[in-house]
């Protein structure tokens, strides 16, 4: 499977690279060059705290390692609460004290519980009407109910039993019960919590980027400890690599599933931008929302149970994992899409007065 998905995203660097030589003439040149074009965002949103990891897990393992070995789980799951490509696979890595369950918790876990904690819940509220917030808050939380089923497809993958990968969960649960309870009761105010998480952490990540940047320009270092900033750009350039092929590849999926799309709506009594919705969600959650005002109320649920496991999975959760633990990639894709399919239809099975 591995290698099949490199072969894909390999055609799609093709793609691209000949619609470039061609001048752009079908659209998929710009998606080749948007690959690149995404280092920077990329690099800004991740290099800091990849420089950052091995502090912050000094500092936070002093008290999270012994909370989690008094339930018995790995610590390295604390590190499944940032996204695999904001620091979440770097600190579960470090505060592991099994290295599987590590790269479980900051392959799998990170970018789905991670990735709606720290970016899709944050971002999506920040950029959705008050209207359509509602919708996807439901969709969210029917998201992270049918988020364990994700988790253990992926966990299976990774070489966990079924009993190790509930029980190593079992804090991720906990923390998704309180999302949901949050959201569910003050979603107002959670919406404010998640904007000043997002702002702390946007925070944290320019203060990295920074000390670790003066380290490299004139040899000062600030704060013992950190990762070179040249090691972590590193991870980024290889990420942009694999974005080069995979955003051309998405993009003839959408075009060929376009159709299809529209008449697969009609059966499921949902509208097709909600479908396409999801198809984009797989690269990234951001052209979603401006997609949310076409929608109907239906969808926009699914839409957003979907986003929850699914979310940038041909781009950058899939360039991260290839660049960082390959032979993981399976348990990501699979986990993801089991975590999405499982929400969709669970959306798709509430009776049509929960969706208005």
């Amino acid at each position: 499977m591995n290698q099949l998905l490199m072969i894909i995203t390999a055609a799609g660097v093709i793609l691209g690279g000949i619609d470039r030589l061609l001048g752009n003439k079908f659209g998929y040149g710009d998606k080749f060059e948007e690959g690149f074009r995404l280092l920077g965002p990329t690099a800004l949103s991740m290099a800091g705290m990849i420089c950052l990891t091995p502090v912050l897990s000094d500092v936070l393992g002093r008290i999270i390692i012994p909370l989690y070995q008094a339930i018995g789980a790995d610590p390295a799951m604390f590190g499944s609460i940032l996204a695999i490509d904001m620091g979440g696979y770097q600190l579960a890595k470090e505060l592991a004290a099994d290295s599987q369950i590590g790269s479980y918790a900051g392959i799998v876990v990170s970018a789905v519980f991670g990735c709606t904690l720290v970016f899709t819940i944050p971002v999506g509220m920040g950029i959705l009407s008050q209207e359509d917030r509602k919708f996807f808050a439901r969709g969210i939380m029917l998201g992270l109910t049918a988020m364990p089923v994700g988790l253990l497809a992926g966990g299976l993958l990774a070489g966990l039993s079924v009993s190790a990968c509930l029980h190593q969960n079992l804090p991720v649960f906990a923390a998704a019960l309180l999302l949901l309870l949050g959201l569910w009761k003050i979603p107002d105010q959670m919406v404010k919590g998640f904007c000043f998480l997002a702002d702390g952490i946007r925070a944290m990540i320019t203060v990295g980027l920074v000390l670790s940047a003066i380290r490299s320009l004139c040899g000062w270092q600030i704060l013992p400890g950190m990762i070179p900033i040249e090691e972590a750009m590193k991870v980024v350039s290889s990420i942009g690599v694999v974005l080069l092929g995979s955003l051309p590849a998405a993009e003839f999926l959408r075009r060929l599933l376009d159709k299809p799309f529209t008449h697969l709506g009609a059966r499921l009594s949902i509208s097709p931008q909600s479908l396409t919705g999801m198809l984009l969600g797989l690269v990234s959650a951001i052209p979603v929302f401006s997609l949310y005002q076409d929608m109907d109320a239906k969808g926009k649920t699914a839409v957003g149970a979907f986003l929850v496991s699914g979310t940038s999975l041909l781009a950058a959760h899939m360039a991260f994992t290839v660049s960082t633990e390959p032979n993981l990639l399976p348990a990501l894709v699979c986990g993801k899409l089991c975590g999405s399919l499982a929400a969709v239809i669970l959306a798709l099975c509430l009776p049509a007065k929960s969706h208005t």
